[in-house]
């Protein structure tokens, strides 16, 4: 694909996810000339969510922009968010291009940054991350991973009907997708690293599991492992020793990471601990480098439990305050 020319934002967002909306509709009330670029589809990571998602978080802390959130339920599901970031995309006419991929960004001088995609190339004075850490699952790491019939993003019930189905975890992912899938009729077992179901699972949730795996409905593994994956089959390391079980599909609900790569190949600094938490000033959200802010979950490294849309919607004030300050 040819590249377009050159063009310049006082601005650029990279991520659509609430956070970098936030981060847009806050550049756009400073009169900031802005664009947001997102490799997927709007709210990118939302929209994977599973279908029947509901959030920890009421309406009102999921809103960005002063923006309300009309929900029908006191917590809100997928589809209705789905639907707020989309009416606020619109009602506010933000500069958004999705489906395009970041490839390059180069510092050619200070504050000035040559920004390629795989649309385009542009040039900006400003650079927010808002990349969120849904992109890159945690691999299992074990012969038969790259089968067809293993996915690392659950989303809909009904195509697990009548099959026997292996959930790998025991947070809010694997929960979700072990109670849905049971319920439209498939053979549920669970394989969990840990003594019990986590204590992060949704208050409504975790009752339902643990009784579902009392009673027998759902057979769970903890303390235990996937050791490998085969077409029809699923090696399991238990307490009680290895264990091999009839299988059609794994759902491995293991987690997700950062890109911090990305970062790395800017040149902002990383904690040399198991974190890698970025180098940012807490006030301004601004990097090691000037000119370059993170926002949102990014922020936390690898530690992705520490930030949420609820607590991370102040990011995008603090950074904007700070670029129109550099501006005066």
């Amino acid at each position: 694909m040819e590249l377009k020319a050159t063009m310049e934002f006082d601005l650029m967002i990279i991520g659509a996810g609430p956070i970098g909306l936030s981060c847009a509709l806050a550049a756009k009330q400073a009169g900031l000339s802005y664009l947001v670029i997102e490799k997927g589809c709007l709210v990118n990571s939302i929209y994977h969510y599973p279908v029947n998602m509901q959030f920890f978080s009421t309406s009102e802390r999921l809103e960005i922009g002063e923006i309300p959130f009309v929900s029908n339920n006191a917590k809100p599901y997928r589809n209705e968010a789905l639907e707020y970031y989309r009416r606020v995309a619109v009602t506010a006419n933000l500069n958004i291009h999705l489906f395009e991929e970041l490839t390059q960004v180069v510092q050619t001088s200070p504050h000035i940054f040559s920004i390629k995609t795989n649309r385009a190339t542009y040039q900006t004075n400003n650079l927010i991350l808002a990349t969120g850490f849904y992109g890159i699952p945690y691999l299992l790491n074990v012969p038969g991973e790259q089968l067809p019939k293993l996915t690392h993003y659950y989303q809909d019930p009904h195509f697990y009907a009548f099959q026997k189905v292996l959930i790998v975890g025991g947070n809010n992912s694997a929960v979700d997708a072990a109670l849905e899938t049971w319920r439209k009729g498939a053979e549920v077992t669970m394989v969990i690293r840990d003594a019990d179901i986590g204590e992060r699972v949704k208050y409504w949730a975790r009752p339902d599991i643990v009784n579902r795996i009392k009673e027998g409905s759902i057979k769970a593994y903890f303390h235990s492992q996937v050791k490998a994956i085969r077409e029809h089959e699923v090696d399991i390391e238990t307490p009680d020793g290895p264990l091999t079980i009839q299988n059609d599909r794994v759902i491995a609900m293991t987690g997700y990471m950062p890109d911090l790569g990305l970062l790395e190949k800017m040149g902002i600094d990383l904690s040399e601990d198991e974190i890698r938490k970025p180098a940012l000033d807490e006030q301004t959200h601004q990097t090691n480098i000037e000119g370059i802010y993170l926002a949102g979950v990014i922020c936390g490294g690898m530690n992705t439990h520490r930030l949420f849309i609820e607590n991370s919607r102040d990011h995008a004030a603090k950074i904007i305050d700070h670029i129109t300050s550099q501006n005066d």
